[in-house]
Formats: structure tokens, sequence, C-alpha cells
């Protein structure tokens, strides 16, 4: 037993999330908290203890999948039927009746569960377990002690912890028991908007009564907005009942007499002074709060505090400007979370100073968006890329006050977006380029197999600066650049010659020197070497049901007919590939290479849906349809006026954007290439340090930062308790979302897309690659996974290079995240898929298999049945 003024924040093991937070508030000056105790968790592991019969409960239960309702309700119940039916030792009862002696032996308690998996930073489970209110005398509250214990059971609370990976032996319940306040008015304040995340609004909700009414949804309360100490917002809801107490004990709801149902239950000196209190609350716990509160007269009381769980984090600062941030995910095709690993060295590797919030990187455009010339350049840009990022900015400028307005830099600077100098349509310059990366990554290959222990990481670092000086050479530049300029001139002209929309995108069908395209047709002819050999095949299929992981599978394959050359196929493959993955910018993420059983599936689907040859095929049409293209729109300009010299201007830009546009996907191939280079070295020194006790296991470096690791490796020692906490905080931001636009006040700014073309009902996004397709819609969140026909249409959350071995069974594409030239849409435009990105909750609002027409030319998704 502990009283509240014994516990503080270092007692969760003890009393549970909401035990603790109770004791923290208590301790708060100006925070008035219904007294209470704690019965610990000490309690419920000698009751629980007592009952041998649970244990092997608790062993089928750890074996129950989170879906499997059915199971989970009927072991969840016989648990909650052991424990509610135990007796409590006599030296607890006696240890409860004696702090109830202390507080009022017949007064009204709350008895409420207070797990120690509850109320934390990373997980609220609220709502997860029991709470009865308005309890009176030894016997009651004893026996909802017991039932507060089972609802650590229920079937609600281990399906959430199935489902957020705690293990059920390792949670344990506490009951917090608290003297009632029977108020005039309750509810929940939230000091930060859970809609916006932004940091200086908070919302009120308030209602008559107890602020069960609210939580149960029995009535819609009051809504408050607040900021600055002023009540921006109201909206006063019709509250035709409210919960009270019941005078034989427990609550329940009545009726409100017809002329309070529509009066404010606050008013808006009470909304500002109980928000001053949240701010008191946030302060001392460090974050956001969503609070519990109770009036009494005109007393606010504090019945609970937990932080709110679904904020995205805030970058850290050091001034008091105001900063809007670009999620670089969103561009890099990698909404994920990374680890520290991986972030520093993304950050080691790009030029641009980029912020850190919830495993995800930011970059502040403020600065830009501050002078007319900036602004201009990103909007234009944006305009380009991601609409949406474009549209969320505009929001920000509209308000008038977030940036400051400053003039352009003098007439000396060079203006922002210049474009780069002029470079002749030459194939011989792509050629170099590749030539010159491919050497250097095979000469840093050669050298970093030999090194070990600090050389490695400072031969690493120094690496580095070569990657960055391949990846932006200016030639590179100019040779990108030069593409995505042919392809807006050839866009804009031609419709407004021709209207012809988007008509570059049928153009760059099966260009020269796509590394990525060409991956995904290399994987069509790994399916030819595997085709004719029925054994290997049935074997890859037991390999996909079975769930295999690492390589071991190739070496089995040589025992079969066949088996030989389907390893060296595949082998092949992952020589020229492997590197690659999901989320490739993390270097932490897992390769093909590490786990070739990735590419098993996707070689079934092919050797089940294309015949053999299918690979140079795909490119042949391809590239003949862009010529048959190329002939229509050069012969139709000729019957124009001035034909001749605009069907010259197109030959010319056409030819530029075939020499050109393949290049696009090649510096990234280099600098994958590399960083698995990086990987595989700092794996061997993993080893090294986990031989010598440094480390409890290689993969603890991913969640150091390079430097760390440098130190690491130089000293021999290593901060365990560090690696623990930054586990623990990645797989907290592994369930947040980041936004598309953040800013420094913690608001998530949701852009949309301005228009009114597309039909009523469809999903609007952003056209990437021409064409319409009608088919079966395939909502694929994992490759390895995939189980895709011809004419399927694949709709994810974002497609980086790893996905498209699966773009050549497709038939479209849509995904939620994507811009103009960002690489899914680069391959949808090459392979000739309509295609459509950018389009928001795309994973949720089309179900898989739903008949689906996607219309790439005009940027929207139809569901159709």
């Amino acid at each position: 037993m502990l009283g509240f003024e014994q516990i503080n924040s270092t007692n969760v093991a003890d009393v549970g999330g909401k035990g603790a937070h109770l004791g923290e508030l208590s301790r708060i000056d100006g925070i008035r908290v219904p007294d209470g105790f704690c019965v610990t968790t000490d309690a419920f592991q000698r009751v629980v203890a007592a009952a041998p019969s649970i244990d092997a409960q608790l062993d089928l239960l750890s074996r129950v999948e989170p879906d499997d309702r059915a199971a989970i309700s009927t072991l969840s119940a016989d648990i909650r039927r052991v424990i509610e039916g135990v007796t409590v030792p006599d030296d607890l009862v006696a240890a409860i009746s004696e702090s109830l002696a202390r507080l009022g032996e017949e007064a009204s308690y709350a008895v409420r569960s207070s797990a120690t998996a509850e109320d934390l930073p990373t997980a609220s489970f609220a709502g997860q377990q029991d709470s009865y209110l308005n309890i009176v005398g030894l016997a009651s509250i004893l026996r909802h002690v017991r039932r507060c214990w089972a609802s650590l059971f229920t079937e609600r609370a281990v399906t959430y912890r199935r489902r957020n990976g705690f293990d059920h032996r390792k949670v344990r319940m506490a009951v917090v028991v608290q003297q009632m306040v029977f108020p005039d008015a309750a509810g929940i304040l939230f000091t930060a908007d859970p809609v916006t995340s932004n940091r200086k609004i908070a919302t009120v909700e308030a209602g008559w009564g107890l602020g069960e009414a609210l939580v149960s949804g029995l009535v819609a309360g009051d809504v408050y907005t607040v900021r600055d100490d002023q009540v921006v917002t109201t909206a006063v809801a019709t509250k035709p009942r409210f919960v009270q107490a019941s005078p034989g004990g427990g609550i329940q709801d009545a009726p409100i007499e017809p002329q309070r149902q529509t009066q404010p239950a606050l008013t808006d000196a009470q909304v500002v002074r109980l928000v001053q209190l949240g701010r008191r609350i946030e302060a001392h716990f460090g974050r956001p709060q969503d609070i519990e509160w109770c009036l009494a007269g005109d007393d606010f009381h504090i019945v609970q505090s937990r932080p709110i769980t679904t904020l995205f984090p805030i970058p850290t600062t050091d001034d008091q400007e105001n900063h809007v941030y670009i999620s670089v995910g969103h561009q890099q095709m990698m909404t994920d979370a990374m680890k520290p690993l991986g972030l520093s060295l993304w950050q080691l590797t790009t030029p641009r100073p980029m912020h850190e919030a919830g495993g995800r990187l930011f970059v502040d455009v403020a600065p830009a968006l501050a002078t007319p010339a900036g602004r201009a350049s990103l909007l234009g840009t944006a305009g380009k890329s991601d609409p949406l990022i474009r549209d969320a900015l505009q929001t920000v400028l509209d308000r008038g006050d977030f940036i400051r307005s400053l003039p352009d830099a003098g007439s000396g600077a060079a203006p922002a977006g210049d474009s780069p100098a002029p470079i002749e349509t030459d194939p011989a310059i792509v050629t170099q380029l590749i030539r010159h990366n491919r050497a250097s990554v095979a000469t840093l290959q050669r050298k970093i197999q030999s090194l070990s222990g600090p050389a490695l990481l400072d031969f690493i670092l120094a690496d580095i600066a070569e990657l960055k000086r391949i990846l932006f050479d200016p030639q590179s530049h100019q040779v990108i650049m030069a593409a995505m300029e042919a392809t807006w001139w050839l866009n804009d002209h031609l419709e407004a010659w021709l209207g012809e929309k988007n008509a570059a995108d049928a153009l760059t069908q099966s260009v020269p020197h796509n590394v990525t395209s060409e991956m995904g047709l290399a994987l069509l002819d790994v399916a030819d070497t595997i085709r004719p050999h029925a054994d290997v095949v049935a074997y890859l299929h037991r390999v996909v049901d079975e769930g295999r992981e690492g390589d071991g599978f190739l070496n089995e394959l040589a025992g079969l007919a066949g088996g030989r050359e389907a390893r060296d196929a595949i082998r092949g493959y992952l020589d020229e590939y492997g590197m690659r993955c999901a989320g490739e910018i993390d270097i932490t993420r897992t390769r093909w290479s590490e786990h070739p059983a990735t590419l098993v599936p996707t070689i079934l689907g092919n050797i089940k849906n294309f015949e053999p040859g299918a690979g140079k095929r795909h490119f042949e049409q391809g590239r003949q349809e862009s010529r048959r293209k190329e002939q229509e729109l050069l012969t139709r300009l000729r019957a124009l006026p001035q034909g001749e010299q605009k069907a010259e201007e197109t030959k010319r830009m056409i030819d530029r954007v075939r020499t050109f546009a393949g290049y696009r996907e090649y510096p990234k191939y280099g600098m994958v290439s590399r960083y698995f280079a990086y990987k595989q070295a700092l794996l061997r020194e993993a080893d090294h340090l986990v031989q010598s006790g440094t480390l409890r296991e290689k993969e603890d470096i991913f969640f150091l930062r390079f430097q760390e690791l440098q130190e690491v490796v130089r000293t021999d020692d290593v901060d365990a308790e560090l690696i623990r906490e930054r586990r623990e905080a990645f797989r907290s931001y592994e369930a947040l979302t980041p936004p598309r636009v953040l800013t420094s006040d913690g608001e998530a700014i949701t852009g949309q897309y301005r228009r009114d073309d597309a039909p009523p009902g469809a999903l609007a996004g952003l056209p990437v690659s021409a064409g319409t397709v009608e088919g079966r819609a395939r909502v694929v969140m994992d490759m390895a996974r995939a189980d895709l026909e011809a004419g399927d249409i694949l709709v994810t959350a974002y497609t980086d290079p790893s996905w498209t071995p699966l773009f050549v069974a497709v038939a479209g594409l849509v995904t939620e995240v994507g811009g103009l030239m960002t690489h899914g849409a680069v391959i949808a435009r090459e392979y000739g898929l309509p295609a459509v990105v950018g389009v928001d909750q795309a994973t949720r609002l089309i179900r898989d298999g739903q008949r689906i027409r996607v219309h790439g030319t005009d940027g929207f998704v139809q569901i159709l049945a």
C-alpha cells in the first residue's frame, strides 16, 4: 500500500502509470488532486501466484494471434473468472481498511485500474482496463479491487497488448482508490490540439455531472479552444443527459432539465483558468497532456493526466523563431521511422541541414518562405513535385503572421533556382558518368575489406566525401535537370499545340541506362531460368509458405534438378541489385542480399504471370510504343502553322529526354551500393564488439549515431542504457505517421488538391504517368507478401526502387506518397503504367480486391465496386 504522498514517477513498477501520475500531480503547486492510495503491483503478483491455473492459461494466451478474437475471448474470460474469485490476503484487507479509516470509511471512492503498461509516453493503453465510481464500504471496495485486477485480461486489453508487442507476463496491475468528487461539470483538457497537433492551442471538452458521460459517448460535450489565454472558439453542445452518483453506490445517467441542456458548462474565465492549470501540469511532465478534470463549486480537481501519445514530435531548436519543416521522407519515398545510425549517415551524406523528429528528417524552409524570390522558387518546385506540400505551405503563408517577410538579397546575389548551364545531348556523357560511379564503388569495395577498428570508421567518413562528390557532381546535376526540363517542355508545348496532356509519359518508355527499370526486367530473366524446373518451383513455394529467412535456402537448391542454375541466377541478380531493399536510404534496413527470400514471391509471380522472354519483349514493346508516339506527334505537328519548326524543336526535346531520363535513377543506385559496403564492414566490426563483450548484439550499433559508434570502437565502451532507450523510442516512432509539413508550434498541416475536375467520390492525387486503366486493387504494404496477377493495380503507401520488380506484373499504380520525379513515377512512365500518386489515405480508402479505375492523365482514382 502506498499513499499518493509517497508516490512519484519512479514508482511505475509499483503503482502503474495512472498511480504514478496521480502521485506526481499531487506534488504540483496549485493542483488539487482528490486524496487516495494505491494497492501495489506486489499485491497483484501475490494473488496471481496463489492461482496456479493462471500460469498455464497465460502460456496459451501468449501463442494466440492478435486477430483470433474467439480464442482471446475464451481464454481471457477464464483468467478473469479465476482472479475475481480469489481471496484477498488478510494483511492486504487490513492495510486497505486502515487507509479507508484515515480517509473516511463511509466516503465514496473511485476504484481504478493502473497497469504498469498504461499512461506511458509511448503507449497510453487508455480505456483498456476498468474503473468503478462511487464505491462505498470495505467489502465493496475489495470486490472492485479484484475486478480491476481481472480487467488486465479483458479481451480489448489482451488484443491491444498483443498488437503493441507487450508481454502479458510482464504487465502488472495496481489499483488506485481515490476519494470521489461529485462535480457540477467535468471533462477533458488536451494541452495540444488533438486534431492538428498544434502545441499552442489547448482544447477543452466539458459536460454536466461526472466525466463518464463524455468518455462513454453518452453525450457530446461543449468544446472550447484556447490560445494565449484567450478563448478562440466555443461550440456549445445540446446535453440532454448527464451521469451522476447513485444513492446506493455506482453511477447512473439522468435527464437534464431543458433550460440547462444548451447552457455552456463553463464560463470563458473558467476555461482559461483550467488551461493555465493544464500548462502547469504540462510543464511538470515535460510534454503535452490529456487531463481529466472535475469542477465542484469553483474549484477544479484533477483526477488524471497522461501524455498525448499520438502527437508527432517537434524538431528541437535553440531559438524562439517560427519554423516550417518539410518532410524529407516524402521526397525520398521513405516515410518509415529510421534508426539513429541511418539518420546520422543520411545527414552526413546530404548537403542541407536537416532536423530530426520522431525518427524522421525534416528541412526547415522558413528562411526560403521569408523572401519573395525564395517563396516563388519553393512554391514552384513544390507545385511540380507534390501539390499537397505546396498547398500546406500556402496555408502557412496565407495566415500572414507566422513567417516574417524579408526583402530579397542584393542584386549581386544569384537568383534562387537558376537553371544549370546548358549541356549537349550526348549519350557518351551518361555512359561516362555511370562508368566513373561504378569504378569508384569498386575501389571502395576493394579497400574496405581489410579495414577494422578506428581505421574503418575513419575510412568510411572519408569515403562519404567521395560519395558526396559523385552524388552532387555538377555534370550529373546538369543531366538530371536537362531530362526534367525537356519533360516539362514537351508536356507544356504539346498540350498547347495539340491538346495532348502529359505527352512525355509515353515518350519516356524504355529509355536506356535506367538501372531501376532494368532491375525489374532482370528478375523476369531469373524467372525464365527457374521456370522449366518443377522441383525448384515447388521448393520455392515451400520457402514462402514456411516464412524462411536468410540465404540458407539458396545452398539447399543445389540438390535439386536445375537447382544450381536457379541458385546461380538468383545470386547473379543479388550481385547486381542485392544492396537494395525497402527504405534503402536507411543503412540499417535489411538488404535483399541479407534476406534473399524477400524476392521469392515476386519470382514465383513472374513464373506464373509471364511467358519466357518477357523481359526483353517488355523493353522492346515500350521502345516501339515510344517511337510510334513520337512519329504520331511529329506528323500532327507538321500539319500545324509553322509545323516544321515545331516538329524540329519537339524532336530535339524528345532526343534529349530519351538520352538523359534514364540516368535519373543511377546516382541513388551508386549511393546505396556504397551504403551496403559500409554496412557489411560495420557489422563485421560489431561482431568484434560483441565478442569483446562491449555490445550485447550486433544490431545494437543501429541505435548509435555514426559519431557515437566511432567513440565506441575507439574506447570499447558503450552506454547500454542509451541503446535500450533508443530501441524503445524507435518502437514508439514506428507507430507515428509523419506529416508532409510541420510547424514549430507542432501543427501538422495537411494540404489539399484545389481542383474540381474529378468526378464525385473520386480520390484525388497527382497524375504522374498518363493513361487510364481499370482492374483489381491489390493493397500491398510489404513486397515480400505480394500476390499479384496480370491486370492488378498496385495500391501502397509509397514505392522506392525496391518495389520496381512488382511493376512489371501490374497494370497501374496508386500510392499515398509521391511526386512527379520520384522513383515510382519515373518507372511507371518508363513501363507505361497509368499512375496516380499522393492519394491521401489510399491504403485505407481502397480495399484489397475492389475494382478501381486509375486516371493517370488527370490524376484521380475511382472506386467502382
